[in-house]
């Protein structure tokens, strides 16, 4: 792509909150030598979600400007726990966790990014040859008082919250990857503004040019409210089944849909934009606008053939509210049966193991929606069909 400074400097700030500076990102542009550019995610959890893409997406950016990406997996960091927005001491999660999901992390990243153009690294690399000694010089660099001008530390320290003192390490050591690393740009989240600050601030003191920040909004899960997660269970995943992900964008609000439209898609802004004028004269019903971003999300991870075929199953199943005469599957369960034992009885599994599996890997669906408790019970009062699948379809007589 090729683009003067200010050209790249306008098509970096889509979708950017703040860019601390604009003037300095301006003037590292002008060099037109390859920026380093770092985003630094912490495996907590095993699969990549489309709150991450946001992030994710910007990178591809700067790589499409012919700029170097740092991809930093903090396999060392995610053993303390990023403190950001938190209003408690995250869980601890063990190495061996740790290590199993950044491997997922490692997989998932070149749905997006051009392998050729990224750099990969674990700030473990460093850490563990920093020692005590080096940690303890870390540490020096801030103070209690600095800490606690943090809002998070501040309103928990005001609740009578405990705060532990390994999260007082967290920004010191994210910090301190930028300074191995050279960043010329930090990306974060607008919850990291602390811990990107605190960069710029290690860099200068070790003689280096200080990185730029670019902060990212948080995207909002598919209950409209809560910032995308696992935990909450209302995130996208990247690697979920094709009918899944397109189902999941289907069930955000027409309004949250402009926001994942701004934030996710590739289209040009004015297109959104025309779109939305003409939803809200009538012309154009949300719908649409929906299915085109579903079917978007489903290409760019699992390709067109699978986008196509999600989109056929959710008009099948959820708009002609219909099931396939050619796999219906009728049976009589009683009042109340649990899932996998149920999933056994109609030979969707070959076990309760296998069935728990079907429940974790989410391709159980009753009545179209997913079921994510192992321990779930279906009632023959209330429910009507059990999915596995495209393929496996029962419904009660």
């Amino acid at each position: 792509m090729n683009m003067g400074p200010r050209e790249q400097l306008t098509y970096l700030k889509r979708g950017a909150v703040e860019i601390i500076s604009e003037e300095e990102l301006l003037r590292k542009l002008e060099r037109r030598t390859p920026l380093r550019v770092k985003a630094g995610f912490d495996p907590t959890a095993p699969d990549l979600h489309l709150g991450h893409t946001v992030l994710i997406q910007k990178m591809r950016q700067f790589q499409e400007l012919g700029h170097q990406v740092i991809f930093l997996i903090g396999d060392f960091t995610g053993l303390i726990g990023d403190p950001s927005g938190k209003s408690e001491t995250r869980k601890q999660l063990s190495r061996d966790k740790v290590l199993e999901n950044a491997a997922t992390y490692k997989e998932q990243i070149f749905k997006i990014l051009d392998p050729e153009a990224t750099v990969v690294e674990f700030n473990s690399r460093w850490m563990e040859k920093l020692g005590a000694a080096g940690l303890l010089d870390l540490s020096g660099k801030y103070t209690v008082a600095r800490m606690l001008e943090r809002d998070d530390f501040k309103k928990r320290y005001h609740a009578r919250e405990a705060i532990g003192i390994h999260e007082f390490m967290y920004p010191l050591i994210q910090g301190y990857d930028s300074v191995v690393l050279e960043a010329d740009v930090e990306l974060g989240g607008t919850d990291q503004k602390f811990n990107l600050l605190v960069g710029r601030e290690l860099q200068r003191e070790n003689g280096l040019e200080p990185q730029v920040v670019c902060m990212m909004p948080l995207l909002e899960g598919t209950d409209g409210v809560q910032k995308m997660s696992k935990s909450l269970d209302n995130h996208i995943g990247i690697a979920s089944p094709p009918e899944e992900m397109y189902g999941r964008t289907m069930s955000i609000s027409d309004e949250l849909m402009w926001r994942y439209c701004e934030l996710l898609s590739g289209r040009d802004l004015g297109e959104i934009n025309l779109e939305k004028s003409s939803v809200a004269a009538g012309s154009l019903h949300p719908m649409e606008v929906k299915k085109a971003l579903a079917a978007e999300m489903v290409e760019r991870f699992h390709g067109r053939d699978a986008a196509k075929s999600a989109q056929e199953y959710f008009e099948e199943r959820h708009q002609r509210r219909s099931i396939p005469r050619d796999i219906r599957k009728s049976f009589s369960p009683p009042d109340k049966i649990w899932v996998c034992q149920l999933l056994l009885d109609l030979e969707f599994a070959r076990s309760k193991s296998d069935a728990r599996r079907l429940v974790a890997q989410r391709a159980v669906r009753v009545d179209g929606a997913v079921v994510n408790d192992p321990n779930f019970e279906f009632h023959r009062d209330t429910h009507r069909v059990v999915e596995v699948g495209k393929n496996r379809i029962a419904q009660v007589k």
